[in-house]
């Protein structure tokens, strides 16, 4: 898959993991908001943190996990950089105080936010990316974490969806490079699919650093 052209959007490139989601950014605002965020990360909500401070939300997409983390009182930075998600976004979490950035992994830019973050979500994105990439996207990760921060991934399995860029990512091999880059492993589980793909299961860890990189 790795030839798969990169999406062009308004003349612009888009990451080849975008492929798909603008064309499809009507129905999937509608798919994403059906659950809720304490549903998709039920197995790792001890791990959040509970006194505000600055998070990263990485291939936002609606918007939902960054509009429930902001309810918490944190500071979010929300990653999409697909145009109509981001409008959707924008629409259904008006005034939620997210701040939207057009940016994506692996090397993730972030021009104008200098700071750490006390955590990281990466949620339905980690399989997007190709091996290099995700070598790439570790290690920006593991640097924009502050010493104690945590890293939440959540990765799919199972038949790719037509005209998605996708690989198979294990969590085995997403703990191991994380190790590689000093965070270590707090929580590694699985859970069904929470639209009804019965063929389709995901990887949830949560992943901590032990110093700043």
């Amino acid at each position: 898959m790795s030839d798969q052209p990169t999406p062009v959007v308004d003349g612009r490139s888009l990451p080849r993991g975008a492929a798909g989601y603008a064309e499809a950014a009507d129905v999937l605002a509608v798919q994403y908001e059906e659950v809720t965020f304490d549903e998709v990360h039920r197995d790792v909500l001890q791990f959040v943190p509970v006194v505000p401070g600055r998070i990263l939300d990485v291939g936002a997409g609606t918007g939902r996990d960054a509009a429930a983390l902001a309810a918490r009182g944190h500071t979010v930075v929300a990653v999409e950089p697909t145009p109509e998600l981001r409008v959707h976004a924008q629409r259904l979490h008006a005034g939620s105080g997210i701040d939207w950035v057009d940016d994506a992994l692996p090397d993730l830019a972030l021009s104008g936010h200098p700071d750490r973050f006390d955590a990281v979500f990466v949620t339905a994105v980690w399989m997007h990316l190709d091996a290099e990439e995700r070598r790439r996207a570790m290690a920006r990760i593991a640097a924009l974490l502050v010493a104690g921060g945590r890293f939440f991934v959540n990765v799919r399995h199972g038949p790719v969806p037509e005209g998605r860029h996708m690989f198979d990512v294990s969590a085995a091999e997403t703990a191991e490079l994380g190790s590689a880059h000093g965070l270590h492993t707090v929580h590694c589980g699985e859970r069904p699919d929470l639209h009804g793909r019965d063929d389709v299961r995901w990887s949830c860890l949560v992943l901590q650093a032990d110093r700043i990189q």
